[in-house]
């Protein structure tokens, strides 16, 4: 086949899981490779991948065999036998380089059958290690996979998506497929970028952004004030630096090209170091700025690489009552990244926001409980989280009359009842008679919910059944099977038969 013999075993591995995806992968390596170096048969190999392997692939050879023998005439005999040599050694003719064996004299008679690409001597180099190995391309994601290899997110997802359990650089076993962002690299990427006026993934260049239509608007003098702003950051007048981490909290919240814009100019760091700061004011400034800092996707990992966890937890545990509802809030922003939850769950956050999520003011709980539905989603998250308490605060919400977030309690709940740990503790508070009761006055909302916790409880636990059954649940599942919404109806259904089958033991 042709694909094996021109490229590597990663491509030929590429091609048989996804042809249409491989092969514009393949494509995109092509005109890399092709910038980057240049090749006297690149456009040859273009073509036939345009072409389903066959005749053509068959012609593509004898043309370049052609090509190959006309070089050779024109070369002395010495000459001819270094080149077939390194012809015969290499996999392809595509594979061989002939500048080195070639007097470019000897050349002229077949310049315009075979015109010379060569590299512009002004062209910028990319380093390989800034390179995805699959597409070839600038990485602006990178991730790194269990053999340690790093990879452009959406490129090694996808080779994940279509079943692959090998490393395609390595060839190794993948022990899981979790991706690790590599902040490290990014950063080092970005700088890069930003020193030979590439485009950065924000879509910030030479003071310049790029807007949703694709156009760029000039932000140059927002910039140049920003960056004046961060600067004075580091003043020593604690007065001066309230006002300015104020104004930055100001501007962090009035729009997308603000946020761009105070993260380029460095200020994540210095926030950071504020968290800690014994200053009150200063401290619920600083963490709110980072907070509206998060919204912007790209800010997440330049908010993580900056180590703000910790300082953000320890806001979390100790902090005035607003410093802790945005310090939740920014927890739940940055858990939206899957693998920001494994991070920030193993962090000690969870113990935290179950404090908050008991013990907090209305709008502190609700932040609360939105990190924790979050960071629980995590399988390794939902053992922390009932170690931490967290099913006596929801049974609380539940029974609690004034309570608005019976429904947040519940999914929350719901998340959790898949884990062994978190059934038991859920059977052990007893609150099998509230999610009945529920199930016969509650919102559909909420008996969609109570039905799918219970039906989650009572598999493989007779015991938990039996309980069910006493209580007199069966009338409210018949009623649910008949108007409750589809979800729901589903549910009571599967609950009922195991009823039945419990009853003919």
């Amino acid at each position: 086949m042709f694909l094996h013999l021109c490229f590597p075993p990663i491509f030929t591995c590429l091609f048989n899981t996804n042809f249409f995806f491989q092969v514009s992968l393949v494509r995109a390596q092509l005109r890399r490779a092709t910038e980057r170096y240049g090749s006297l048969n690149s456009k040859k190999v273009s073509n036939a991948l345009s072409h389903p392997p066959g005749k053509q692939c068959g012609s593509t050879n004898s043309e370049i065999s052609e090509k190959l023998d006309n070089i050779l005439e024109s070369c002395g005999a010495d000459t001819k036998t270094k080149i077939l040599d390194r012809v015969k050694s290499s996999s392809t003719s595509s594979d061989v380089c002939l500048s080195d064996e070639i007097d470019p004299k000897g050349l002229e008679n077949v310049a315009t059958e075979c015109p010379k690409e060569t590299k512009k001597p002004d062209a910028l180099v990319i380093p390989e290690d800034f390179l995805c190995p699959i597409s070839l391309e600038l990485m602006r994601d990178p991730v790194i996979v269990s053999t340690g290899q790093t990879y452009e997110r959406p490129y090694i997802q996808r080779w994940i998506d279509c079943g692959n359990a090998k490393c395609p650089k390595t060839q190794q076993k993948l022990i899981n497929i979790t991706l690790t962002p590599n902040y490290v690299l990014r950063s080092l990427i970005t700088q890069w970028c930003a020193k030979h006026d590439i485009e950065q993934p924000s879509g910030l260049t030479n003071g310049r952004l790029k807007k949703n239509d694709g156009s760029l608007h000039d932000v140059s003098g927002e910039m140049a004030a920003i960056q004046a702003l961060v600067c004075k950051l580091s003043s020593q007048c604690l007065e001066e630096r309230r006002a300015i981490v104020a104004e930055i909290r100001s501007l962090s919240k009035r729009s997308t090209d603000n946020r761009i814009l105070i993260a380029d100019a460095g200020a994540i760091p210095v926030l950071v170091n504020l968290l800690s700061t014994d200053d009150v004011s200063l401290q619920e400034h600083a963490v709110t700025s980072i907070l509206n800092l998060s919204i912007f996707e790209n800010n997440k990992s330049l908010i993580m690489l900056a180590g703000a966890v910790p300082s953000i937890i320890q806001v979390l545990r100790a902090g005035s009552m607003e410093a802790r509802e945005n310090a939740a809030a920014t927890l739940f922003s940055l858990s939206l990244a899957d693998e920001n939850k494994i991070i920030i769950g193993a962090s000690g956050a969870i113990p935290a926001l179950v404090d908050l999520l008991q013990n907090g003011s209305t709008r502190g709980k609700k932040d609360a409980a939105s990190a924790l539905f979050n960071l629980c989603i995590y399988q390794g998250n939902k053992g922390r989280a009932v170690r931490a308490g967290i099913v006596t605060a929801l049974l609380m919400m539940l029974t609690d009359s004034s309570n608005c977030m019976v429904d947040m309690a519940l999914t929350i709940l719901s998340v959790l009842s898949s884990n062994h740990e978190a059934k038991a503790a859920i059977v052990k508070a007893s609150t099998i008679p509230v999610l009945i009761d529920l199930l016969r006055t509650g919102l559909p909302r909420n008996k969609e919910n109570a039905v799918a916790i219970l039906l989650a409880l009572c598999k493989r636990d007779t015991q938990s059944l039996y309980c069910i059954c006493s209580l007199g649940a069966a009338a409210a599942l018949m009623e649910l099977t008949k108007s409750g919404t589809e979800r729901a109806k589903r549910k009571a259904t599967s609950l009922l038969e195991h009823l039945r089958r419990l009853q003919q033991l």
